[in-house]
């Protein structure tokens, strides 16, 4: 098997992170979409280990949380239509935190929208923080016990709950309600009322739909398997974190979190790679 030169695994690896499908990067490179799709994988998981290591002892003070939906193989209510549906077919949701200094992503995580899923992020959020934290999430129920259960009482938590309203427009297709209000709820602690907020979160969901491609609505770029989808998420934090100058910033988050002292580029996405792959047996 012949293995990609590194000058074409940077070349393609930017292109995926910057939301380009596979089949469009094997027509730009003339790769074949196999090994994209092998790289986008061993590099998702290399993503995912090099986080997990230096994203701990972070000293974030106001955090935002939000999830977002997408699907893999069949949206869930056409799984049962779908042929050689896989068992984890269907609906997921990336559940994410922001720094609202920093902009960091310092966790996510991907499954269903139920309680198990928010108490696993939440746990893992709480695991690599070091001070106490405000934080932010919309109305969602399964906050409520997923929060308690990762902070107790040593967190400042407010839900920031949005009131929607009959829209005009509300028989047309994809149009979005009309949101009418919102509500400050401080479910824990202390929380600062001008700092309870979920808007870097939602604006980070679009930077995540433009950067990674399987999230792009009405294509049929989504993903296949669940494993995959995992991975492009791990290998676009990275990106984000890592490698992306954030336009109010003006440095990456990393940076500005003090995680890293210098701007990456796709060559250091590469050398991340190949020390995952160092330690493989």
């Amino acid at each position: 098997m012949n293995k990609l030169s590194r000058e074409n695994r940077a070349r393609i690896l930017h292109l995926l992170c910057e939301g380009n499908s596979i089949r469009a990067i094997t027509r730009l490179t003339g790769n074949d979409k196999e090994a994209v799709s092998r790289l986008m994988v061993d590099a998702g998981k290399a993503a995912d280990w090099y986080q997990d290591r230096v994203l701990r002892n972070l000293t974030c003070r106001r955090l935002q949380v939000d999830e977002i939906w997408s699907f893999v193989y069949a949206k869930q209510k056409n799984v049962r239509f779908a042929k050689n549906a896989p068992a984890n077919a269907g609906d997921v949701w990336t559940w994410t935190a922001i720094d609202a200094d920093t902009k960091l992503i310092p966790c996510w995580y991907i499954g269903g929208r139920e309680s198990d899923s928010a108490i696993v992020f939440m746990d893992d959020l709480a695991s690599r923080l070091t001070n106490r934290v405000q934080l932010t999430s919309d109305g969602h129920r399964a906050y409520m016990e997923a929060v308690e259960g990762a902070f107790g009482s040593d967190i400042d938590y407010a839900q920031l709950v949005k009131l929607y309203g009959e829209s005009p427009e509300s028989e047309k297709r994809y149009s979005p309600p009309v949101r009418i209000g919102i509500r400050k709820r401080v479910v824990e602690g202390d929380p600062d009322p001008n700092h309870i907020s979920t808007s870097y979160a939602e604006r980070h969901n679009l930077t995540m739909r433009m950067h990674t491609r399987r999230f792009t609505r009405l294509t049929n770029a989504f993903s296949k398997k669940v494993e995959n989808h995992v991975c492009a998420v791990a290998l676009f934090a990275l990106y984000y974190n890592f490698v992306r100058i954030h336009k109010s910033l003006k440095i990456t988050p990393a940076m500005a979190a003090g995680i890293t002292d210098r701007l990456w580029e796709m060559s250091d996405v590469v050398d991340m790679l190949e020390s995952w792959e160092a330690t493989l047996p």
